[in-house]
């Protein structure tokens, strides 16, 4: 009698960060169950994917859904809604919320109402502060947790930690890795005066790379007197780069999208505030720079910094106007297309938005294609050819920074858990997202 699955996937070429190959998936109970030749097996649902390539889930580490408090712009299932329509299996969403995620009742709550409610698996980060240095212990490792996050520079919200001595309590406590915004507090605030009132370009100006250079430094000072792991978001310039390179040991780093993709001046020239990020895009000397560190393993894995505002806030004169653009919906087709151009293989886009993210945090069950593994699945045509657009966009703010932008490469699929959550551009149900599972916070079984 053949083999039976819920789910088979016939004839597609199979992307790990190891290689490919083509040959047959067959999913079952939410599982991947076998991997090989499936051509005589049964199933209650047969998908031909010939001429289709599927990676790993990706895992987006580095979102801002803006739920609680700042849902006019965003909320779980709006951003969750994007992120599937991208080939995104899982998100980190980030705690500057309104109310901040930095309280076990407060992620407790955030866990409640993105359950079966987001199209894709989440967890929160949980934010690191002064009043609840004491029981990062216990906050860190709690269901739902991605960990601690801490910001160093100020940005959107009321969550910034810029003294050394804070710093040190909340590293000192750490057992997870956790995640830092690394911008100079001090310096920035002595350079408000280089920011050109009605001149986005003056953004990367102000907040300039020493300002990130030195917060940096700062951290993995900490880290390696603790003996601690830490994580730097959204690295922005060569400078972080080249010193990371000399401390992989206690330091891991994230690029995003944008910073490998956009340059100044002439985003700001095109742009405008819409191009305005913390920290900022900078120079192509930067972005090359930070290319190299893909190409050379110092960077670890991709993020987008989806951080959406609706097009008001957006509109404000600089420097009156919000930082920050959408972008989990873009990470896959923007860095797909980055693949067909050469700049870097496809094995390496998996292991920086899959096989890195469940190696760096620990996820349990998640980031590669294999037997018992959770049945994540993006489907992608890397041949064809699209461009995109601000109509695409499901975010709530409903614009992009890439409007306009021709791709080859594009999510024609995405699973998660063997459920088919989008196809062919189309949700295909409700929101069955779940908490996403790590290795270090696992609940003891009696």
């Amino acid at each position: 009698m053949a083999e039976t699955f819920d789910t088979l996937l016939l004839g597609a070429e199979i992307v790990n960060q190891d290689g490919r190959a083509i040959c047959d998936l067959g999913l079952r109970g939410g599982r991947i169950a076998v991997i090989g030749d499936l051509s005589r097996a049964a199933a209650a649902e047969t998908l031909s994917c010939r001429g289709l390539t599927i990676l790993p889930g990706i895992i987006d580490t580095q979102v801002h859904f803006r739920e609680p408090g700042l849902t006019h712009k965003e909320d779980l299932e709006s951003g969750s809604r994007a992120a599937v329509l991208g080939g995104v299996t899982a998100v980190f969403e980030m705690p500057n919320t309104n109310p901040m995620t930095t309280s076990a009742a407060a992620l407790a709550a955030k866990v409640a109402a993105a359950h079966h409610r987001m199209h894709c698996d989440f967890a929160f980060f949980v934010g690191g502060t002064a009043e609840n240095v004491e029981e990062i212990p216990v906050l860190e490792k709690l269901p739902g947790a991605a960990g601690i996050k801490v910001f160093i520079g100020s940005s959107t919200g009321n969550l910034l930690v810029e003294d050394d001595e804070t710093l040190a309590r909340i590293v000192a406590r750490l057992s997870r890795r956790a995640s830092f915004h690394c911008e100079d507090e001090a310096r920035l605030r002595a350079r408000l005066d280089l920011r050109r009132p009605g001149d986005p370009a003056s953004h990367p100006v102000w907040r300039d790379p020493e300002a990130a250079l030195l917060a940096t430094q700062r951290l993995v000072t900490l880290a390696r007197r603790f003996g601690r792991r830490v994580h730097v978001l959204h690295v922005s310039t060569g400078d972080e780069i080249e010193y990371l390179a000399g401390h992989k040991d206690v330091a891991s780093c994230e690029v995003t999208p944008h910073h490998l993709t956009l340059a100044a001046p002439e985003c700001y020239e095109r742009l405008g505030t819409y191009a305005q990020m913390n920290p900022p895009v900078r120079d192509r000397a930067h972005q090359e720079r930070i290319w190299r560190g893909v190409a050379e393993g110092v960077v670890d894995i991709l993020g987008s910094d989806h951080a959406p505002h609706t097009r008001a806030e957006k509109d404000h004169p600089y420097p009156g106007s919000h930082s920050g653009m959408t972008g989990v919906q873009t990470l896959v087709p923007v860095m797909l297309d980055h693949v067909h151009a050469g700049r870097l293989s496809l094995e390496r886009f998996v292991d920086l938005a899959a096989a890195g993210p469940a190696r760096l945090f620990g996820i349990a069950a998640k980031g590669r294609i294999a037997v018992g593994y959770d049945a994540d699945l993006t489907i992608v045509d890397l041949k064809r050819r699209e461009t995109i657009t601000d109509g695409w966009i499901a975010s709530k703010c409903g614009w992009t920074p890439y409007d306009g932008m021709q791709v080859t490469g594009w999510p024609v699929g995405t699973f998660v858990r063997g459920r088919r959550v989008m196809w062919q551009g189309e949700l295909t149900g409700p929101g069955t997202g779940e908490p996403v599972r790590f290795g270090e916070a696992l609940p003891e079984r009696g």
